[in-house]
C-alpha cells in the first residue's frame, strides 16, 4: 500500500510539474518512477526532502527566469527539466531510499541520502541565485580570472552563500525529520557542509573536464551541444566529451555523500 500511495503521490506531482513547465514529458515519466520509489519505499519523511528539492529549485529558475535570459545560450537545457536531469539530481538519492529497505535500521541510508539532495540543492541554489550577485564570478581553479555569470567553473561569494543556504536547507530537514535514530546539531552542519562540498566539485569539473563547446558564429562558450541557440553547431574545445552537465550533476550529488559519509 505504501508504494501504491507512494506512486499515486509521485504522478501526481510529476503531472503537475509537467503542466507548469518545470518537467518536460521524459522528465515527468522519470520523476513519477524516482518519485516512486523515494515515497513508496522510504515514506514521507523522505518524500519531504525530496519535494522540498524539486519545489525550491523549481521555483527560483522561475522567480529569475527574466536574469538568466541573456544566459541561456551558456547553459546545456532550459528550465523544463527532462529525465537526464531528473536522474542525474536525484538517482542517486533514490539508491539510497532503496538501500534503507534492506538496511531500514541503518542511520547511513538517511544521511547518505539527504547529501545527495543536499549538494544538488546547493548547486541548483548558486546556479539560480548566482546570477544575482553584484560582480562577476571568478574561475575556481584560478580566483583572480574573472568569468562572465552562467560560464561553468566560475564562482562568487554571492554564489557560494546561496549555496551554502541550499544545503543548510536540506540539512536541517534531515535533522528535524529523521525517521531511523536522533540527529544533532554535529549531523546538520556534516550534511550541510557535504552539500556545499559537493556544489563547489560540480564548479571544479565544469572548469576542467566538463565537455565545453565553441560556438563560430556567436563567438560563445556554450555547453549546447550539437546546436547552439543561434542553429550554429558548436565545436568542441575541450572536456570530456561524455561528461555533461547530467553526469557533473550525479557527480556532485557523489562527492557530497561520500564526504558525508566518511565523517558520519
Amino acid at each position: 500500500m505504501q508504494i501504491l500511495s507512494g506512486f499515486i503521490l509521485a504522478a501526481i506531482v510529476a503531472y503537475l510539474a509537467h503542466r507548469a513547465h518545470s518537467l518536460n514529458k521524459s522528465g515527468a515519466f522519470a520523476a513519477a518512477l524516482v518519485g516512486t520509489a523515494i515515497f513508496g519505499i522510504g515514506g514521507w519523511q523522505w518524500a519531504i526532502l525530496l519535494l522540498a528539492f524539486f519545489i525550491t529549485s523549481s521555483a527560483l529558475s522561475r522567480a529569475f527566469k527574466t536574469r538568466k535570459e541573456g544566459l541561456s545560450e551558456k547553459f546545456s537545457k532550459g528550465n523544463e527539466r527532462d529525465a537526464g536531469q531528473v536522474f542525474g539530481n536525484g538517482g542517486l538519492a533514490t539508491l539510497f531510499a532503496a538501500l534503507h529497505a534492506f538496511y531500514p535500521g541503518s542511520i547511513l541510508s538517511w544521511i547518505g541520502f539527504a547529501a545527495a539532495l543536499a549538494a544538488v540543492n546547493a548547486d541548483t541554489w548558486a546556479t539560480e541565485l548566482g546570477v544575482l550577485s553584484p560582480t562577476p564570478p571568478r574561475m575556481i581553479t584560478n580566483l583572480r580570472k574573472r568569468v562572465e555569470k552562467g560560464t561553468s567553473g566560475g564562482v562568487s561569494l554571492f554564489g557560494t552563500l546561496a549555496s551554502l543556504f541550499g544545503s543548510s536547507m536540506i540539512a536541517l530537514l534531515a535533522v528535524l525529520l529523521s525517521p531511523v535514530g536522533t540527529l544533532n546539531v554535529k549531523s546538520f552542519f556534516l550534511i550541510a557542509a557535504a552539500g556545499l562540498a559537493g556544489s563547489l566539485f560540480d564548479s571544479f569539473l565544469g572548469s576542467t573536464v566538463q565537455a565545453m563547446y565553441y560556438c563560430p558564429t556567436d563567438q560563445k562558450e556554450t555547453e549546447k551541444h550539437p546546436l547552439h541557440t543561434c542553429g550554429t553547431e558548436t565545436v568542441h574545445i575541450r572536456g570530456w566529451k561524455w561528461l555533461d552537465n547530467d553526469w557533473v550533476n550525479f557527480a556532485c550529488s557523489a562527492f557530497g555523500v561520500v564526504i558525508a559519509l566518511l565523517f558520519a
